[in-house]
């Protein structure tokens, strides 16, 4: 599937992608990841990975937009919960 991620073309299967990301060990997740496997990605990993570009180079949401069209599950980590202390 042709997909452009920081204005440049690519031409990206499933499959390539997952062959790409195997032995890449993940970032700790702080935002909008893409499920590889079994594995949480971060986007904006997957993306630099697969494109070989600077992370700075692309938006996340570029790179969730050609993960979920290839068939990829992207979600956003929950925030997390602040409970009121009371006394």
């Amino acid at each position: 599937m042709r997909c452009v991620i920081a204005r440049f073309p690519f031409d990206l299967t499933k499959s390539g992608v997952v062959e790409s990301m195997k032995g890449v060990t993940p970032e700790l997740v702080t935002g909008e990841f893409v499920i590889v496997g079994r594995r949480h990605y971060p986007a904006k990993q997957v993306g630099q990975v697969i494109t070989r570009q600077d992370r700075r180079d692309f938006s996340t949401g570029e790179v969730l937009r050609a993960m979920t069209q290839l068939g990829f599950t992207c979600r956003t980590r929950p925030a997390a919960v602040c409970r009121a202390l009371t006394s």
